[in-house]
């Protein structure tokens, strides 16, 4: 299998040929394509090109179309953090914006790595975001919340969709959960994102199982929403719910009001 590069919302890409030429990638990886839908493992590492055989796929087979993502959960990428890709889009947003984000944060290295460029760019005490998406980011997430805590003011996203993949939807829930009482010992504001009320946003209806998470996002400072032609009365309809939970929880805590049902 030789498919596209991966792409990751920072504009950088690893293509999995060079990959087998710097020997990051190991026999017995696992490799992801397109959110999980497509499951392989390594079984060779050639000079220029790895040998992937698909583990995992719809019973009817699936195509890999480009643009499509990819997580390696096992391997560690020697790639930098900011491409000069990214440092285009960060000039832009220092002269432009409020916050950066930074996605695909692996370790305090990136984080140290972005406040500098950006006090070489003039705005050491801009805003910064670190999408939290990755297994390597969960292993040194302590150092990479002390090394954005230098300059503040930061905020962590948590990045469901590449989460789940990396480390299983088993894990999911637990790994949401450790990431939020982190930061909320930390002081650190937490994004809660990924799919959140997707159904109502694209097609005008959501899923029990939407209107559940929505709830349960109520525990972080911010909720982010993808895009859809309805995406206006998906936030009137998040408002709502939140509004409601707000007299129920406090983030973690129960607030045991007297209950309407009763």
């Amino acid at each position: 299998v030789e498919p596209a590069s991966r792409r990751s919302d920072r504009g950088g890409e690893t293509r999995l040929d060079d990959l087998g030429q710097r020997h990051d990638a190991r026999v017995g990886d696992r490799v992801f394509f397109d959110d999980g839908k497509i499951e392989g493992v390594i079984r060779a590492v050639q000079p220029h090109r790895l040998r992937v055989v698909i583990t995992r796929a719809a019973p009817q087979g699936s195509k890999l179309r480009p643009e499509k993502g990819i997580n390696l959960p096992d391997t560690e990428l020697a790639v930098p953090a900011l491409s000069p890709t990214d440092l285009q889009d960060l000039r832009f947003a220092v002269r432009n914006a409020d916050i950066a984000s930074l996605s695909f944060v692996n370790r305090p290295e990136d984080v140290l790595l972005l406040r500098k460029h950006l006090a070489k760019m003039g705005r050491p005490r801009m805003a910064v975001v670190l999408k939290i998406e990755t297994l390597a980011a969960l292993r040194h997430l302590p150092g990479i919340l002390l090394a954005g805590m230098q300059s503040s003011p930061l905020g962590i996203m948590v990045a469901r969709g590449d989460l789940a993949v990396e480390a299983g939807l088993d894990h999911l829930s637990e790994l949401q959960e450790d990431i939020l009482w982190i930061c909320e010992a930390a002081h650190i504001p937490v994004i809660w994102a990924t799919q959140v009320l997707e159904g109502l946003a694209k097609k005008g209806l959501p899923s029990r199982a939407e209107v559940t998470d929505a709830a349960m996002s109520g525990r972080a400072e911010c909720v982010m929403l993808n895009k859809g032609p309805r995406v206006v009365s998906t936030v009137q309809f998040l408002s709502d719910v939140l509004a409601r939970m707000e007299e129920h929880h406090d983030k973690r805590m129960a607030l045991l009001r007297r209950l309407s049902v009763s």
